[in-house]
């Protein structure tokens, strides 16, 4: 980090890119340039406008690349994570307004993080009722720009299941958007590049509803991003000040997958919830197969078979309390209460889960029964139960209290979090948050505070993300949760299909799948294999024992190779996995020079070859199967150029390729 005083220069740098701002002589914050030190792409600020980081509206004044600032202080630190921090403090030129630009790079990635806090100095209150998280312009450089990005889990799957898009950018200057967060459509995350594959990405830190977007008028030469959050009317006294939430812009050259590895390398490095242990991701088992029908005798049962079979993390599903929102064992179910089931399973060497949707409740609950006026505005059905507005103060404060005593008196370490829609949409007029905040608020206030209290609190906890499946993909849920549900109980092909979209924008850790079948094949089991932990949701006390003898071999397979999965870089070998075709997917571990690919031929014609990625072309490789009894030696090249002939010749096969250097 280095600070020009006479220019009022800032040359930020961590020996991979550098970003470039300064405060010009009139005044005005702006962005240079950001630039790759290593291949040399540079994306400079447009020649035709100024471009600032800052874009955001408090009371009447609107703070941008036009407003004008003067210096307070500056400041650079290390920051934990191998992180350097550079602190820039303005106050506008009608003293209304502070405003701290926080800037951050961390050690061998090549992305900049950044947010802003405003304080009111002004003598009467205002609100910040416009925030762009990602409000960045460049020169286009006359080129054109192929724009990609992932949907999340929408409408049950209904509306959308992790599809990759791709579009090419409208010179005309038409905007391409995307609506994210919770119960929105696309991750927060976003990709574009030129003809040349240069290329930037970028990803927002909140899981609150955004409307992001990119656009190219080419005959203005700029290209422009912008993410902008919805619904937020954040009040501050005068003296007071708040931080918006961070975003972060990378440089990548290559191709999507060069673009996903980059930002999940950044993600883990800087933003993600550190891993547990060195056994995760775990195997697990999860009560949803028997809906609510479940009981202290029959999770007994399945206990015993999952310690026996290799499970590690024994999770009840909903139905274990009297009613939801009245988080209390139903005595009828669970006469002793849940901790000497509970007791049993941490006998049998497992942790112990429990499905807790926080912010849904019954009308007929007590907590409902004596504060009506609990519930957000707009209710989301979810079994029944009515929305809880977890940015009002008693409301929240009541659900950290539940949450911390469940895991007290039940022993739990592993929270399955789920409900319909964690950011909830509430403009009642009687709560503690504003009216016109709720989006902001019900984010920030809401499940953002009630999960990192709780954590705090209880620190051993592991939390899984779960909105009806994966509905809020954002990097700030990768600053709460150590895993996220993809694709919900939905079969191998949908499955496979969540995987490929999610491990481009995310770790594969946060792509956590369930696999409801009891008649196992490894076509059924290693669909379900790629990516964070294993979720088994059937009954197993039900299943025949050739079937839970394949569950225990295909367990054993998986922890063999987890770690070097879950640390790989991605190669999406095909295309989406769909019915009529073969599909494959590739995890290389760079520190072993190593490779796992899933082959998966469902009802489509045999496959002829499949060409690996990422491989060192001169190296020599031992190639094994899982099915195959061949034993091959080839080099990078042959494998990347020529491929490996597969022998897959049933419908509904799978086949796991190990590659290994000689």
């Amino acid at each position: 980090m280095h600070y020009a005083a006479g220019e009022q220069t800032w040359r930020l740098s961590n020996g991979v890119v550098e970003a470039v701002f300064d405060l010009s002589p009139e005044g005005y914050f702006e962005f240079r340039s950001f630039r790759h030190l290593h291949n040399g792409d540079e994306w400079k600020a447009p020649s035709s406008f100024r471009a600032s980081p800052i874009q955001f509206r408090a009371g009447n004044t609107t703070y941008d690349a036009y407003t004008q600032f003067r210096l307070i202080r500056q400041s650079a630190t290390a920051i934990p994570r191998r992180g350097y921090q550079q602190i820039i403090e303005l106050e506008d030129a009608a003293r209304l307004g502070r405003v701290t630009v926080e800037l951050e790079l961390f050690e061998n990635q090549p992305v900049l993080r950044h947010r802003v806090r405003f304080q009111n100095i002004g003598p009467s209150p205002v609100k910040v009722d416009h925030v762009d998280l990602l409000p960045w312009s460049f020169e286009d450089g006359n080129s054109s720009y192929r724009f990609f990005r992932v949907n999340q889990w929408a409408g049950a799957g209904k509306l959308a299941n992790f599809e990759p898009l791709e579009d090419r950018l409208d010179p005309q200057g038409a905007m391409v958007q995307m609506w994210t967060g919770a119960h929105g459509i696309q991750c927060a995350w976003l990709a574009l590049r030129d003809n040349a594959n240069r290329g930037l990405f970028a990803g927002w830190e909140f899981d609150g509803k955004v409307t992001a977007g990119v656009r190219n008028p080419a005959r203005y030469d700029y290209l422009q991003l912008s993410a902008a959050i919805a619904e937020i009317s954040r009040p501050l006294a005068s003296g007071q000040g708040h931080w918006l939430p961070a975003a972060f812009l990378g440089l990548f050259h290559g191709d999507w997958d060069e673009a996903g590895w980059r930002t999940q390398r950044f993600a883990e490095a800087a933003i993600a919830r550190p891993i547990p242990d060195t056994q995760f991701p775990y195997v697990i088992w999860d009560s949803w197969k028997y809906g609510t029908e479940i009981d202290e005798a029959t999770l007994r049962r399945n206990a015993e078979i999952a310690a026996r079979i290799g499970i590690e993390v024994f999770v009840v599903d909903l139905g274990w309390a009297r009613q939801i929102g009245e988080w209390q064992p139903d005595p009828r179910k669970f006469p002793n209460g849940l901790r000497p089931l509970s007791d049993y399973v941490h006998s049998l060497g497992m942790k112990f889960g429990l499905h807790f949707p926080l912010a849904e409740a019954m009308d007929s609950s007590p907590v409902l029964r004596a504060n009506p006026d609990w519930k957000s505005t707009e209710q989301a059905e979810y079994f029944g139960a009515r929305s809880l507005c977890l940015s009002h103060q008693p409301a929240r404060q009541w659900i950290i209290g539940e949450a911390i005593r469940l895991i007290d008196e039940y022993g739990v370490d592993w929270i399955l979090q789920d409900g319909e829609n964690m950011v909830k949409s509430c403009t009642r007029s009687t709560h503690t948050h504003d009216p016109g905040d709720s989006n902001y608020s019900n984010a920030v206030d809401g499940i953002n505070a009630v999960v990192a209290t709780v954590q705090a609190r209880r620190p051993r906890v592991i939390w899984e993300n779960c909105e009806d499946g994966g509905n809020m993909m954002t990097f700030n849920m990768l600053r709460r949760y150590t895993t996220s549900i993809a694709a919900d109980d939905s079969g191998p092909l949908t499955t496979r299909q969540a995987v490929y979209g999610i491990t481009y924008p995310f770790p594969n850790r946060y792509a956590d799948r369930y696999m409801p079948e009891e008649e196992l094949t490894p076509y059924i089991t290693r669909s379900y294999m790629f990516g964070g932990p294993w979720i088994f949701m059937n009954r197993l006390a039900q299943m025949k024992p050739q079937d839970l003898g394949v569950a225990a071999s295909e367990i054993r397979l998986y922890k063999s190779f987890r770690q070097q999965v879950r640390q790989g870089r991605v190669y999406h070998l095909s295309r989406r996995p769909a019915e009529d075709r073969t599909d494959a997917i590739m995890s290389y571990h760079q520190a072993s020079n190593s490779a796992v690919v899933f082959v998966n031929r469902p009802n489509s014609a045999p496959p002829s070859t499949i060409r690996l990625r990422g491989l060192h072309m001169d190296n020599n490789y031992l190639v094994t199967f899982q099915e195959d009894s061949r034993l091959m030696t080839m080099t990078g090249e042959q494998l990347m150029r020529t491929g490996i002939e597969m022998s897959m010749p049933q419908r509904y096969s799978s086949e796991i390729i190990f590659v290994d250097p000689q």
